[in-house]
């Protein structure tokens, strides 16, 4: 099996689409090249980053032109740098 490991301080995510169909309210299909890629992404890996706030399975927010995008064994990912992560995405609960 063959795993990916960021080097430096880099980050990598899992960016896979679930293959739902997307509809507008009055029911027109939404295609693929039409949809607005999501911002955030569930985290792989981490690199050598210095106390990063975040560990592997958490969900991040990401700068929108960031990373590099690319497929590895018929997934998604991408690479971003650690400086590009806006956010960590947590549940709470409501008051």
């Amino acid at each position: 099996m063959k795993e990916l490991q960021p080097l430096n301080e880099n980050v990598l995510l899992d960016i896979t689409e679930g293959k739902e169909v997307q509809k507008t309210a009055s029911g027109i299909i939404i295609p693929d090249t039409a949809k607005e890629k999501p911002q955030y992404a569930k985290v792989v890996a981490i690199g050598d980053v210095e106390n990063p706030g975040i560990v592997v399975g958490d969900t991040v927010f990401y700068k929108k032109f960031s990373g590099t995008e690319f497929e590895f064994e018929s997934k998604k990912y991408l690479m971003v740098p650690y400086a590009d992560l806006l956010a960590k995405i947590v549940e709470t609960e409501e008051i």
